[in-house]
């Protein structure tokens, strides 16, 4: 994720912001309405990570059988490659078919429908698109629609006609980041309002460059957070340390999912801080999901 991303940190502040005042009404309406046990995700952008071989992933494994190992290490993934091309049906149905029933994909909606066509005329693509991931069944988490730097309040009703257009059979969770969106106080909650109002997630982003989108808004009692790491350095525990207590807190007073997608340049360093995070958030709210965790591996015998 390069969007916001700063190579010099010093300036930057790492805190976490305040909740937006309309957070707590959003989580308490969900806590009275609760019927299921919370649940936690957190994944990478991709599972074709060779650097995770003889490590996270056995050695040696094939190509079709990464995201089979993939799935033994992290509970969920923010799908990147949908942002590219909408997969055919037995292309779903394998992937459907290599992971655990507890595993959640969170695909992006291809470029065409977010970048190129910026959401004008985008119907029969977006139909096309929802038909191929429902069939991921009860593994499909939500879609997530990534809007493009240059796609500001000036296409709000726009935007307010794609969301109500999108097909309710698959949740949606929407970035924005034009700054536009975020500069006017009252505009800014009109939207959020906007979102609350349709049921639609609006994503929480950690980036250094830009804290104008981490705004603190839910407008669903699902959190959609992406997570922009700098090398496990000093920073990236601390924010570690302060999500798993935001959604401690938050799981607390009624979030019924969080989703947590983490962008580290060196994928090395993304189980490293999942395991740290993981094992914060048990701490404090008891809840187990697996950490990454490296894998024993076969030794070769020796003639000697």
């Amino acid at each position: 994720m390069d969007f916001g991303r700063l190579s010099d940190l010093r300036y930057v502040d790492f805190r976490l912001p305040p909740d937006h005042a309309e957070t707590a009404a959003v989580l308490a309406r969900a806590q009275q309405a609760a019927a299921a046990a919370p649940a936690v995700y957190v994944g990478c952008p991709i599972w074709t990570n060779k650097a995770w071989l003889g490590s996270y992933f056995p050695a040696g494994i094939k190509d079709t059988d990464y995201l089979h190992h993939y799935a033994r290490q992290f509970n969920s993934i923010e799908l990147n490659t949908t942002h590219y091309r909408i997969p055919d049906a037995p292309t779903v149905r394998k992937w459907r078919d290599a992971v655990p029933g507890t595993f959640r994909f969170c695909p992006k909606l291809p470029q065409s429908i977010s970048h190129d066509r910026e959401l004008y005329n985008a119907d029969e693509l977006t139909t096309t698109f929802c038909r191929s991931i429902s069939g991921l069944d009860e593994r499909l988490g939500m879609a997530f629609l990534q809007l493009p730097p240059t796609f500001g309040p000036e296409h709000l009703p726009r935007l307010e006609r794609y969301l109500l257009d999108f097909p309710d059979y698959v949740p949606l969770a929407v970035e924005l980041r034009h700054p536009a969106w975020f500069a006017d106080v009252r505009q800014r909650d009109a939207v959020f309002a906007l979102f609350e109002a349709l049921g639609k997630t609006l994503v929480l982003t950690d980036v250094a460059g830009r804290r104008d989108v981490l705004h603190m808004r839910l407008t669903t009692p699902t959190a959609f957070i992406r997570f922009n790491g700098h090398g496990l350095v000093s920073s990236d525990y601390a924010r570690a340390t302060a999500w798993a207590e935001r959604i401690a807190a938050w799981l607390q007073a009624g979030l019924q999912t969080a989703y947590l997608f983490i962008h580290q340049k060196d994928i090395m360093h993304s189980p490293v801080w999942t395991q740290f995070f993981l094992e914060k958030l048990q701490t404090l709210t008891g809840l187990e999901v697996p950490p990454p965790r490296i894998i024993p591996q076969p030794v070769q015998g020796s003639l000697f």
